[in-house]
């Protein structure tokens, strides 16, 4: 469709879509009924469109033109100056939506405090209903839209100029299973660029009416030392410290004075990790090494050295596994654009083969304080578990922050992630990694700093394996069945922490794909239930009645947490879209008459 119109188009863009199964308890023991919901999320930029019948194309520039080389200096204005005359017009009266908030909330969803929150870098979270995937309204950090219940008056976004910026929220937050705080970053285009915010958690806590700890709330606190505007999509969170990644790829818009794309990648930069105390982001200290690109953390968590420092003291390290690429292909490729060549010549010791692993970090927060600062702030190991190819990491919610046995992850075979992405990730495999096992056995011999890795197996040599031991388990799609990222979902009152199920949306593209390779009109999804201990056996197959996009992340709900969500006044709902804007009008002037059509002159010129 995109092609058809003559527009850019990138895996990043659309508007926010969710894609439900609800399992319903029947009548008798054991019955459980999957119900299919699917919603768009009823964003002022979705709302605004829909009510806008001459808009052909987004509001908002796509990635691809975003991060185009090719995209010149007066097509990158005009896209941004477009989207600013728009969301301005949408004030201005004939509107049925004003833009509000940019947000598309297209990236991820969570669960804290009573709300479901669907997220997206360009704005606040915005609040969902379970099961039936409504939209609520906007979270500012104190309530959402819709909402009967009184806020805590203090919210995301400094005020000011820029204050508007300052409420951005990263699509990957944190929930501490233990503290039910809610941990995120707000990444922006001034400075100091990233600001700090911890929600504690207030609803469970006054329903349950015990004697809580309490926590401490952050809000818009600068974090130091971060030089530019930065693309940064996920961070690490443990259960005592915060990882910030500011990562050689800039989004700045300017980047066109320059004459660079909004979106660049410097592969002769350095990539540096902050790591602070949960409460104190001005205690920062920063770890530099290879230029890289990392999109999504796996887990991050504290332990200590024993016996390490010539103090005899034990030495504080923070571990973090994280999706590591070794360039930034993987943002050009989802726009089906090949990836600039470096104008200048990378290094030789910064030259790696394009690949993304699941790796590991350990940053050394206690050195002997007799060395430099610059010495103490010591990387000690930053090495790969395995070889293959692993993105889209998941986790047991309840060990996260903590040194966890197991990551979940998507992989592809015979390619890389980068080549897998054309505006869909084609995954053939899903992959379970004991990590602690891994781990240690790379402390015990590690491999070669930055480029190396434990298990050197490729994914048809682990699928082959019959060793029910083996540290990397993979459950290969049949042929022509591509799945999406998994979740885990743990089994009532399990036996260890793998003992549960992993689900994840598949399509079978050899069945339902024409002779252009469009799916064909009936084709339908299903939903893969798969057991987590041996990733072989499929426990459950959920036939859906219509087909479900290649997408982005996704979570799994409790019946505790559907119950337990804060009561809602209202929520968004689709408007009836007025043609020509008099309906809505008894005054229809001379004045008011001129304004519609040189408002419609107007849309159709920026249509």
């Amino acid at each position: 469709m995109n092609e058809t119109q003559g527009r850019d188009a990138h895996w990043f863009d659309g508007d926010g879509m969710l894609s439900g199964v609800a399992f319903r308890r029947t009548h008798g023991p054991g019955k459980i009924q999957p119900e299919f919901v699917n919603q768009y999320i009823l964003t002022d930029l979705f709302l605004s469109s829909v009510t806008s019948p001459a808009l052909k194309t987004p509001i908002l520039p796509s990635i691809t033109t975003l991060v185009n080389p090719l995209s010149g200096l007066i097509t990158l204005t005009l896209r941004i100056l477009r989207a600013l005359v728009l969301v301005a017009l949408s004030h201005l009266s004939g509107s049925q939506q004003p833009i509000k908030k940019i947000s598309v909330a297209n990236t991820a969803v969570l669960f804290h405090d009573g709300r479901a929150l669907a997220t997206c870098e360009s704005g606040v979270p915005m609040r969902i209903s379970l099961p039936g995937l409504e939209t609520v309204g906007w979270f500012d950090g104190a309530k959402s839209e819709g909402e009967s219940e009184a806020g805590t008056g203090t919210h995301f976004g400094n005020g000011g100029f820029f204050g508007w910026m300052t409420e951005w929220t990263t699509a990957h937050p944190r929930v501490d299973p233990r503290s039910s705080e809610l941990i995120l970053y707000h990444n922006t285009f001034a400075p100091p660029y990233v600001h700090y915010s911890i929600l504690p958690p207030t609803l469970s806590h006054e329903k349950s009416g015990n004697a809580v700890q309490k926590y401490h709330s952050v809000l818009n606190r600068p974090v130091p030392g971060i030089q530019s505007a930065k693309m940064m999509h996920d961070f690490g969170v443990s259960s005592a410290h915060t990882i910030i990644m500011d990562l050689p790829l800039s989004l700045d818009p300017l980047n066109i004075l320059k004459r660079k794309p909004v979106v660049s990648y410097d592969p002769n930069s350095k990539s540096r990790f902050g790591v602070f105390p949960r409460y104190q982001p001005e205690q920062i200290k920063w770890f530099e090494t290879n230029p890289c690109c990392i999109f999504h953390t796996a887990n991050s968590w504290d332990s200590c050295i024993p016996n390490k420092t010539p103090e005899g003291r034990e030495t504080l390290v923070v571990n973090m596994l994280v999706c590591r690429l070794t360039s930034a292909a993987l943002v050009f490729n989802a726009g089906d654009l090949a990836a600039p060549i470096p104008i200048s010549d990378v290094p030789a010791d910064k030259k790696e083969e394009e690949q993304c692993r699941l790796y590991f970090y350990q940053f050394c927060l206690s050195s002997p304080l007799h060395l430099e600062e610059n010495k103490r702030n010591k990387i000690i190991h930053q090495w790969a578990l395995s070889k293959i190819p692993f993105e889209f990491p998941s986790l047991r919610d309840s060990v996260s922050m903590s040194a966890a046995k197991y990551i979940y992850g998507c992989s592809v075979s015979g390619t890389t992630f980068g080549a897998a992405l054309g505006r869909a990730v084609k995954i053939n495999s899903l992959v379970k990694i004991n990590v602690e096992r891994l781990i240690q056995k790379g402390i015990r011999n590690p491999p070669t700093p930055i480029t190396g890795y434990v298990d050197g197996r490729n994914i048809a040599e682990i699928a082959a394996s019959n060793d029910p031991q083996d540290p990397i388990k993979v459950f290969m799609m049949p042929e022509g069945w591509y799945a999406q990222e998994s979740r885990f979902v743990p089994r009532n009152n399990g036996s260890s922490e793998d003992d549960g199920w992993i689900l994840s949306y598949v399509f079978d593209e050899s069945s339902q794909l024409d002779s252009y390779g469009e799916c064909i009109a009936n084709a339908k999804s299903e939903l893969w239930i798969i057991d987590a201990k041996n990733m072989k056996d499929v426990a459950a197959r959920v036939y859906l009645p219509q087909r479900v996009p290649y997408g982005l992340h996704g979570s799994w709900f409790s019946e505790e947490q559907v119950r337990s969500q804060r009561p809602v006044n209202s929520i968004r709902s689709l408007p009836v879209v007025v043609l020509d804007g008099l309906e809505t009008r008894i005054d229809k002037s001379l004045i008011w008459r001129w304004w519609m059509k040189a408002r419609a002159w107007l849309e159709r010129r920026l249509a």
